[in-house]
């Protein structure tokens, strides 16, 4: 009996997670889906004076000014530009022990994929136009790679603070 439920066990660790594919900037992108609340339409984004250049600014959410982020700022130094595909994808992450609500602008969001552990490579060290530290890994599909990224790292505390300090720091 003790063999078998190392193998439920072991088969439970296993499972394919989920992640929401994007493109950004040529690149394809994916966070994992459990950080996800909603994708909206890209609409009017008010910029907010003092914030750092990877915040773009907010935008209302159902009544709540909530703060959206720039990974091409971030990843290249370059604002992302609107195109018609482009969406704001809504993410919940823990920060310092509060739940944030945050968005993220991509050229558009693509498909959810499962991806096993084993499919998963280590971030490279060079190669890719991103930092490494922004990175879980890469996974390869037919198309080629797919960048996963570490939400949390990507985006600085700075940031947050930067946030905080302007009241932008609530859950929905």
């Amino acid at each position: 009996m003790g063999i078998h439920q190392a193998k439920v066990t072991s088969a439970a660790i296993e499972q394919p997670r989920q992640y929401l594919t994007f493109s950004l900037n040529g690149e394809m992108y994916a966070v994992s889906t459990t950080c996800v609340r909603e994708i909206i339409e890209y609409g009017p984004i008010t910029n907010m004076p003092m914030l750092p250049p990877s915040i773009r600014g907010v935008i209302n959410l159902r009544g709540a000014a909530v703060p959206v982020f720039d990974l091409g700022v971030r990843f290249a130094g370059v604002p992302t530009e609107a195109n018609r595909r482009s969406c704001i994808v809504m993410l919940e992450l823990a920060i310092d022990g509060q739940r944030q609500v945050f968005g993220i602008i991509v050229d558009a969001v693509n498909e959810v994929l499962e991806i096993a552990k084993n499919d998963i490579e280590p971030a490279p060290r060079f190669g890719t136009n991103i930092r490494t530290d922004f990175m879980t890994g890469m996974a390869k599909r037919a198309q080629g790679f797919v960048i996963l990224l570490n939400i949390e790292q990507v985006l600085d505390t700075a940031d947050f603070d930067h946030l905080a300090a302007q009241g932008l720091n609530r859950t929905l």
